[in-house]
C-alpha cells in the first residue's frame, strides 16, 4: 500500500484524504496541532512543524512515504518540495523553484529579471530601511508579507505616513518576518484566482476566474466571491497562458497542480501576480472538478505517488459556477445560516460550513476567518449576477 504524507490538518484536506482512500492509499497527515480536523480522517498523524523542512524530511524518511503534498496549505509547500527532492519523489517543481514561487520578493525579482509584466517591487526585513525608500515607489502601494496566503497581512497604503502601520501588519502575518512593498496595480475587471495543471512541464489545463471582493468586509482585499468561467477577454487569457508556459519552462517544472492569481491592469497588460505549487484554498479544486467534470484532486494524488495520470485537457464549464465565501461583518456567536429553500434547490450544489452553532466568530479579514463556502451553479451569467446582487433575499447569516 502506497503512503501519502499531507502537510497540514485543515478541512481543505478532507477531499484529498477521501480520494486517496478510494485509490487504496494510506494517508499520513502532519503538523504540530493534533486537534486539527484532517487528523481525524487520516490513517496516521505525525506531529511535526511543517515549516521545519529537515524535521519533515526526517519524519518522512522514518515513515517511508511514497509521496508528499501540501494541498491548499501554503506554509508547507517549500518543505514538501524539499522532502520530495531529497527522497526522489514526484513534485511539481524543484525545491529551488518552489522557494522562488513561494516568496513574493524572490518571485517579483525573477519576473523582472526575465522580462515579465511586473509591478515595481522590493522586499525588506527591516521597517526603517523601507521607510527610507518611499521615493522608489509609485504611490499608492501594497504591503504584504512575502510568505502568507489568503490575503493575510495585506494592506493598500495611500499615504506615506500610514506605511509603518501597514508594515507592522504584514510582519505580524509573516513567518520569516520579511515583507514586500510594490506599486498598486489598478486592475480592469476582476482579478483571477484559479487552479491549473501541468503535465511534464506543459500547461494542459489553464483556468481563470473572476475573483470579487466585499468592499464592506473588515479586509476589503480578501476574496469573497469566485466565478467560473472568467469574464476576462480571451486575448488576455491567451496571453496569460503563454506567460505561464514561459515561466514554467524557465523554472523547469514537471507535473502537478498550481494556484495562480492574475489580473489585467489599466495599462492594457496582463500580469501574473502569484503562482504557488499547490491547490488553492477556499476549495477551488473541488469546485473546478464539479464544474468541469475533470479530477484535479485525484490526479494531484496520482502525480505525488508516481501513478499514471488521467487525460487532463482544457476545461469546459457546465454552466456558470460561483464559490460564495460565507463570512460575517461583525464579531459574535454564530447561530446559523438560513438559505431560501427554493433558491437552495435550484442553485446550491454544496454547502461547506466550517463553523458550528455557539462558535465565536470574527469579522472577515482573510480566508482563515471565513465561515465556509457555498457552491452555486447557474445557467447564465445574467442569472448569477442577479442572484448575487440580491443575496440578502436568499441568505441570512445569524450572529448574536
Amino acid at each position: 500500500m502506497k503512503k501519502l504524507m499531507l502537510l497540514g490538518g485543515l478541512r481543505y484536506l478532507l477531499p484529498v484524504i477521501e480520494e486517496a482512500h478510494k485509490l487504496g492509499v494510506y494517508v499520513i497527515t502532519a503538523d504540530y496541532l493534533p486537534n486539527n480536523i484532517a487528523h481525524k480522517y487520516s490513517d496516521e498523524y505525525c506531529n511535526v512543524s511543517i515549516i521545519e523542512k529537515d524535521a519533515v524530511l526526517k519524519a518522512a524518511q522514518e515513515l517511508q512515504i511514497d509521496g508528499i503534498l501540501s494541498h491548499a496549505v501554503d506554509p508547507g509547500v517549500v518543505s514538501a518540495a524539499y522532502v520530495a527532492e531529497k527522497m526522489g519523489l514526484p513534485f511539481q517543481c524543484s525545491y529551488e523553484a518552489a522557494r522562488i514561487l513561494q516568496d513574493k520578493s524572490l518571485f517579483r525579482k525573477f519576473l523582472t529579471e526575465h522580462g515579465f509584466n511586473c509591478p515595481k517591487a522590493k522586499g525588506y526585513n527591516n521597517i526603517e530601511d523601507a521607510l527610507k525608500d518611499t521615493a522608489y515607489f509609485n504611490w499608492p502601494v501594497i504591503v504584504k508579507p512575502v510568505d502568507s496566503a489568503g490575503s493575510k497581512g495585506v494592506t493598500k497604503v495611500e499615504n506615506k505616513e500610514n506605511l509603518r502601520n501597514a508594515i507592522e501588519t504584514a510582519l505580524s502575518s509573516s513567518l520569516s518576518k520579511h515583507f514586500i512593498i510594490e506599486d498598486f496595480l489598478d486592475k480592469v475587471g476582476a482579478q483571477s484566482s484559479a487552479d491549473i495543471f501541468t503535465v511534464d512541464g506543459k500547461l494542459v489545463y489553464p483556468a481563470y476566474s473572476d475573483q470579487l471582493f466585499d468592499k464592506n468586509a473588515a479586509n476589503p482585499y480578501t476574496p469573497a466571491i469566485e466565478i467560473w468561467p472568467a469574464s476576462m477577454e480571451q486575448k488576455f487569457q491567451d496571453d496569460l497562458t503563454a506567460q505561464l508556459q514561459r515561466l514554467f519552462t524557465l523554472l523547469g517544472v514537471k507535473s502537478g497542480i498550481y494556484n495562480v492569481e492574475s489580473r489585467v491592469c489599466s495599462d492594457g497588460k496582463a500580469y501574473i501576480m502569484e503562482v504557488s505549487p499547490r491547490g488553492g484554498g477556499n476549495r477551488i479544486a473541488e469546485l473546478q472538478d464539479m464544474a468541469t467534470g475533470q479530477d484535479l484532486i485525484v490526479n494531484e494524488i496520482k502525480k505525488a505517488l508516481g501513478m499514471p495520470l488521467d487525460n487532463i485537457t482544457v476545461p469546459e464549464y457546465d454552466g456558470v459556477w460561483c464559490n460564495y465565501i460565507l463570512h460575517s461583518s461583525k464579531e459574535g456567536t454564530f447561530v446559523s445560516i438560513d438559505i431560501n429553500p427554493e433558491f437552495k434547490r435550484k442553485y446550491v450544489r454544496d454547502v461547506g460550513l466550517i463553523v458550528s452553532p455557539s462558535d465565536h466568530i470574527v469579522p472577515f479579514t482573510g480566508a482563515n476567518t471565513s465561515l465556509g463556502t457555498l457552491f452555486l451553479r447557474f445557467d447564465t451569467r445574467e442569472e448569477m449576477t442577479n442572484a448575487l446582487s440580491h443575496d440578502r433575499d436568499w441568505l441570512k447569516i445569524n450572529v448574536e
